[in-house]
């Protein structure tokens, strides 16, 4: 029975609004922006990150949804990879929240958890740059998580709780959405 109860939620669409999708990604922008200056301290130089959530806010401010943000938040995501790759984790989360500014503006309408990541991604990567930016990370992460909380506006709470709860997995950036998505359920 949870198979099929799974399934039916898997089609049920949910109604959005464009202006519903710009609260979104504005909240998404200004988790971003406060990871900014961890990406930017460890990768001078490398604009794609800042260019993502640029973009993203062009969108929020009433720009159209266009490819133009697809591109951003795939450059973004090859920045993360990049500073994976050269071991500057931090820096990687930092981009991954960039990117996922950029992703929530394509926030799909189907009853999916896999979606909540369009929603709090971003607000969960920042944390996780954070706390890997530091040595008492996990406290660090904490503290964003709860100043991504007051960043929260109602429309935002709103579109959440249309969608099933956050999916298990994602390692420490999936707990991050799980706690987010709890505490503002």
């Amino acid at each position: 029975m949870e198979q099929d109860e799974a399934m039916a939620d898997d089609s049920t669409t949910i109604e959005l609004s464009r202006s519903e999708l710009r609260e979104v990604t504005g909240y998404a922008v200004a988790c971003a922006r406060r990871a900014l200056a961890i990406f930017e301290r460890e990768r001078p130089g490398d604009g794609r990150p800042r260019a993502a959530i640029e973009a993203a806010q062009a969108f929020v401010d009433g720009a159209e949804r266009t490819n133009v943000l697809r591109q951003n938040a795939w450059a973004a995501h090859r920045a993360a990879q990049e500073s994976r790759d050269a071991g500057q984790a931090a820096a990687s989360d930092a981009a991954r929240a960039a990117a996922h500014a950029c992703g929530a503006a394509f926030l799909h309408p189907l009853s999916k958890a896999t979606q909540v990541k369009h929603i709090l991604g971003s607000a969960a990567h920042a944390a996780r740059a954070f706390e890997l930016s530091v040595a008492d990370g996990p406290a660090v992460g904490a503290e964003h998580l709860a100043q991504s909380l007051t960043l929260v506006r109602p429309v935002v709470v709103d579109v959440l709780r249309r969608y099933p709860a956050a999916p298990p997995g994602g390692g420490r950036v999936g707990e991050l959405i799980r706690q987010l998505d709890a505490s503002l359920r």
